[in-house]
Order: structure tokens, then sequence, then C-alpha cells
């Protein structure tokens, strides 16, 4: 009888380093992956037929639903495509919120990879270190927008509104009061703002504690170092961008290679490794989280310096304030109408990307001057990140698997959109 050289596995979708209904059929000769062939299909939203049977401004909820861990930089790329549309410009202040919201975003995203990666790979006390600052971040959307995570902030000609000038504070309960209490609300006795610059001093702190207990980890290391390979060139042969592409050793970046916001008036650094491994990627990331704070912070000087509107005056896209709306009759038709059928954007096509945490997102949209989209399509990096699969892991152990999925910083919802 002949020997039975390998034999096929399903990993996931239920599994916990899957990152999402992920299946991964992997082919293996013992501990050793031979073929893995990904396959995606057990999500599917149907996200980009739903916004072609939608009018514009009802679809920006559904952005947030794609990276549900990138939630206003999906949001952002969306609005742009529209905007570019309608030949409208957001005022200064909106930029440089949507600037300072895309880097907090960039922040809880990477939060929930470096300790979604180090739950993965053994590092368990990480997860708790990073979802403590995550409810920070959480604190801040759900005073802004009055959501802790879909939060459709961003709209054509702005954003939803300005930041509040008061931070919500804790109130007392039997699990926290006295001095604890005091110190839990010492961040929130100023505004959105001031809590938002404490919150970010005080960061690089926890980033070094992050990194004490992983960079130089000889276990980590082990786990890491060597693992998923990619040189490059093959990385821009494959499609990969954000920290994938950083991590190889390629200096690109749309918010310096094609700036938009306010991201030119902004000094950051670009971090990119060396060696195009699992470690090199997990040094970007965490770099990124440092560049991000120094980019917030700019962000936070100039918008307690800078008053003004957060939207557009163009009235056959922003709806009237609720004070007018219950005022006058006018402005309750207008409204009505507004969120209704919402409006009709001129004929053409656009594609406005975004340095997305994860890398590259891009939307696509083509208008046939109705007032819902003809065509919208959505570039996910994930997608393109999750194709190369078979390639990384070939010839790996097993548990290396695991190490490559968390180093792609898969989220379903994008990749099966």
């Amino acid at each position: 009888m002949a020997d039975i050289n390998s034999y096929t596995i399903n990993f996931g979708p239920q599994h916990p380093a899957a990152h999402g209904v992920l299946r991964l059929v992997l082919e293996m000769d013992g501990e050793t992956v031979v073929r893995a062939d990904p396959h995606v299909g057990l999500l599917h939203r149907a996200t980009e037929k739903l916004a072609e049977s939608k009018p514009f401004n009802q679809t920006i909820g559904y952005m947030d639903r794609l990276d549900y861990m990138s939630m206003m930089c999906n949001e952002h790329a969306y609005v742009r495509a529209i905007e570019n549309l309608l030949g409208i410009e957001p005022p200064l202040r909106a930029q440089y919120i949507r600037t300072m919201f895309d880097e907090v975003t960039r922040l809880a995203n990477h939060l929930l990879w470096i300790g979604a990666c180090g739950l993965d790979l053994g590092a368990m006390t990480l997860f708790l270190y990073a979802f403590r600052e995550r409810e920070s971040i959480f604190d801040v959307w759900e005073a802004t927008t009055g959501a802790r995570m879909h939060a459709s902030y961003y709209r054509p000609g702005g954003v939803y509104r300005d930041l509040p000038e008061r931070m919500p504070v804790h109130k007392e309960s039997p699990w926290t009061k006295g001095k604890d209490l005091k110190r839990k609300n010492e961040w929130r006795e100023g505004s959105v703002l001031d809590f938002i610059e404490a919150f970010i001093k005080d960061f690089p702190s926890k980033v070094d504690d992050y990194e004490t207990l992983l960079t130089n980890n000889r276990i980590w290391k082990q786990r890491n170092v060597g693992i998923g390979v990619v040189s490059p060139e093959r990385a821009l042969q494959l499609g990969f961008s954000g920290p994938m592409l950083r991590g190889s050793g390629v200096e690109w970046d749309l918010r310096k290679k094609n700036p938009y916001a306010m991201y030119p008036e902004m000094d950051f650094d670009i971090p990119v490794g060396v060696n195009g491994d699992c470690y090199d990627r997990y040094l970007v990331r965490v770099e990124e989280m440092r560049q991000s704070a120094r980019i917030i912070q700019q962000c936070v000087d100039w918008l307690k310096a800078n008053p003004g509107h957060v939207m557009s005056k163009n009235f056959k896209v922003i709806p009237p304030t609720r004070e007018e709306m219950k005022d006058d009759m006018e402005a309750l038709i207008h409204h009505f109408k507004l969120f209704t059928e919402g409006y009709c954007v001129p004929e053409g096509e656009t594609y406005a990307a975004v340095e997305a945490p994860k890398g590259e997102f891009g939307c696509y949209l083509v208008s046939d001057g109705a007032n819902k989209p003809f065509r919208a399509h959505f570039r996910a990096p994930g997608f393109a990140h999750l194709s190369s699969m078979d390639e990384m892991a070939k010839g790996h152990m097993l548990a290396d698997v695991v190490a490559i999925i968390s180093t792609m910083d898969i989220v379903f919802g994008e990749v099966d959109r």
C-alpha cells in the first residue's frame, strides 16, 4: 500500500487566529505547509451592490462596517470620492479634524492588531494593555460622534459636527469612587481636544511598555524573525500596500506620495523594514503608532488655535441645522428630501484613496447623473494581501501560518465586501 505523503486540513473559519471568517485549506506534509488555499466568500456583505442601490449619502454608514477596525479611514475615502464628483472642498478646520481622526483610527487599529497578534502567538498580557488605551480612543469617538465604533462622522463637505467643548466625566459608582474616580477624571476636566492632548502625551510611554514586553522577547523573535519573508520587488508585484509593503523596505505611503487632507502640512516620518519578515512588519506598525501620535499633536495644536466652520455652505448637499429644521417649514422639507432622495451627482468617474491602517483603501465611483452611484468599487488592502498566503506560508510550519495571518492584519469585512 502506498504511503500518504501529504494530507489536507481546514484552518478556520472558526479558528481563533483566523481574524474573521477565513477558511484556509492547507495541504500539509507532516507539520510543513505544502500549499495554502485561502477561501473567501463566507461573509459576503455585498456592500458594493448595496451602495449602488442607495443614495450617495446613505452609504456612509456602510463604510464603517467594511474594515470595522479602521472605520473613519473607510469613510474618508468614500466621502472624498463624492466630493471629487461634486467639486466641493471641505473647510480647513474639517480637513484638520479628518486628519486627526484618521490617525486616531490608525492608533485604534494598530492597538487591536498588536493585542490580537500577541494573543495569537501566546503573549496574553499585551491584549489587556492595548485595550486599556483603546478604551480611551472609544471614549473620544463617543464624545464626538455619539457612537463608540461606527461613527458615520465624515460627510461630503466636512464632518458631522465640531469637537465638543466638554469631555464627559465618569460618575461615581460602587466600583469607582474617591481617589480612583478623581484619577480617572483627571484628563476629562476640559474639552475633547484637551483629553486627546493628555492621551497623546502619555501614549509614547505606553508604546514603550509594549516594546518592553515584545521587541527583544526571545520567544517573540523566534516566532517572527525570518517568517513570511517577502522581497521588495515581490511585494510590489503582489499589490501590497501599507505596513506589508513598508515592512519589505519600500517607502510608499499615500500621505506623503499622494497627499490629501492636511497631510502636506504635517511633520512625520515613514518607517520601513529591512528583511520583509513578520518581525519587520511588527516594528513598522509600532513605529507608525509613534508617528501617528506626532501628527495628532500637530492637529490638536492647530485646532485649538483656529476655530471655524466644519461644514461647507453648499446647501444642496448639506442639511439644515436641527434648530432651523424645527423652526422653519422650508428647512424641514429640505432636510426630509436630502435624507430620503439625497442629491444628484454630476456624471463622471473618480478614484479616491487614503492610507488606511492596513494599506491603500480606495473608492472608485461612477456617476451617471442620478442620486445613487452607477458603479461603486472598493479597493481593500486585505484582499491583495490574502492572495499572497500560499506564497508566504509555503515551506513554513503550521504554527507559522498563525504568525503570517496575524501580520497581514486581515479583517474580513473589507476582504469580502
